[in-house]
């Protein structure tokens, strides 16, 4: 099972990220291909994008845009494949390019996949 962390892709690389996965749905503003040292993308994990504008990063919309998005999640058939896929992995980074670190869908992402990885 691997340890997963979060952390802004504005953030400089380190060895010790582990495997890193950028869970944005878009690619980051100013950000290279070089820079951003990503082993994958994984846009089928990101919030639909009808979500992602519906909430607009607005933190008085968090508990329903869990609620959403929680939903998504388990319907998304694409979970089984990542969780399978990276399953023995050491420590997986899941990367978000947004400002806040509390009401980020990385957050909601994590506490959903950590359990799987379990099983």
């Amino acid at each position: 099972m691997p340890t997963i962390i979060l952390k802004r892709i504005y953030e400089e690389p380190e060895k010790s990220d582990g495997f890193r996965v950028l869970v944005d749905r878009l690619w980051p503003r100013a950000m290279t291909k070089e820079r951003a040292a990503i082993d994958e993308w994984e846009k089928d994990l990101a919030p639909s994008p009808g979500l992602r504008k519906w909430f607009a990063h607005d933190p008085a919309k968090w508990k329903e845009f869990q609620k959403r998005y929680k939903e998504e999640l388990e319907t998304n058939d694409y979970i089984e494949t990542f969780v399978s896929k990276h399953r023995s992995s050491k420590k997986l980074t899941l990367l978000y390019a947004g400002k806040d670190e509390d009401h980020t869908h990385a957050v909601m992402l994590k506490n959903y996949l950590e359990p799987l990885f379990n099983k």
